[in-house]
């Protein structure tokens, strides 16, 4: 087994969880860390390993509960991962998108037509039965979109854990999430108000349509093949183009990881704030 050179200053547990990786051949999670750093993968107060001690199995849980859902469904992946997209955009990745009630999030005309609630809830059952008020619904729906990505033939990249739950959730903050036919100057300043650039914009914007996680949404857009107005935008426009000919390559698995680090960050509550909730659909 080859030995492998890190930075003094990396934290243990990361080392740990890249020798692991590593010695089962998974050479993306050397090159996302590589490229975002140890400060980007441990983002305002959260870490990767945040419950080793808490709840060892929180991720394992989520894990087998989205491969169960899967089985039965395989549209339930990109649904989990347009909805952890467009909880990030309102708020920040709180899991305010989950809340039931009149004038919600949930109730907001973008997010009408969300799948994957029934997979959120079936995995904090369990959590909470195996660590009862630790695990956040927050930290469930970022896993579940991880794994809805390798589930659906893309390459892992390691979570940071450690969010809280909102206790907000308003339809009329749903105006954040890009709309189908925002031009692309809008769709950049949307994601520059997160702290998200062009790059970042070109890798995310798809985010939940396709059943197979691939580059095809890239090659279909240099082809015309663009499903919604702005994301043909995309290849037409000179700002975006080298991108989205960039993504069509091999470099969209690493590049997916890297944006996908960057937005689960958005406005995550930590410490004090926010809370745990006992039932993700509903504030304590």
């Amino acid at each position: 087994m080859p030995t492998y050179m890190f930075p003094k200053t990396m934290p243990l547990y990361i080392v740990s969880y890249l020798a692991y990786i590593m010695s089962q051949k998974t050479v993306f999670m050397f090159l996302l860390l590589a490229m975002v750093g140890t400060a980007m993968v441990e983002g305002q107060g959260t870490r990767v390993g945040f419950y080793a001690a808490t709840c060892r199995r929180a991720e394992s849980i989520v894990r087998a509960t989205v491969q169960s859902h899967f089985t039965s469904d395989p549209s339930i992946a990109p649904g989990l991962l347009r909805m952890h997209f467009h909880d990030c955009f309102v708020n920040g990745c709180d899991a305010s998108v989950l809340i039931d009630g009149p004038n919600t999030e949930k109730t907001a005309g973008p997010n009408l037509l969300l799948r994957g609630y029934d997979v959120i809830a079936d995995a904090k059952t369990q959590l909470e039965t195996a660590c009862p008020g630790v695990v956040s619904c927050a930290d469930i729906l970022a896993l579940a979109a991880r794994d809805s990505v390798v589930l659906t033939n893309g390459l892992s990249w390691p979570v940071p854990t450690g969010r809280r739950d909102g206790r907000v959730s308003l339809a009329s903050d749903t105006s954040n999430l890009p709309g189908f036919t925002d031009s692309v100057d809008v769709q950049k300043q949307k994601f520059a108000a997160f702290g998200l650039d062009t790059q970042d914009l070109v890798t995310l914007v798809d985010t939940g349509s396709q059943n197979r996680f691939d580059s095809s949404f890239f090659a279909n857009l240099r082809s015309g093949r663009g499903i919604l107005e702005s994301d043909q935008k995309l290849w037409t426009d000179a700002t975006t183009r080298t991108f989205v000919q960039r993504l069509a390559g091999l470099t969209f698995g690493p590049q997916f990881g890297r944006s996908m680090v960057k937005m689960s960050n958005i406005g995550v509550k930590t410490g004090t704030n926010g809370e745990i909730r006992r039932v993700c659909s509903a504030i304590n």
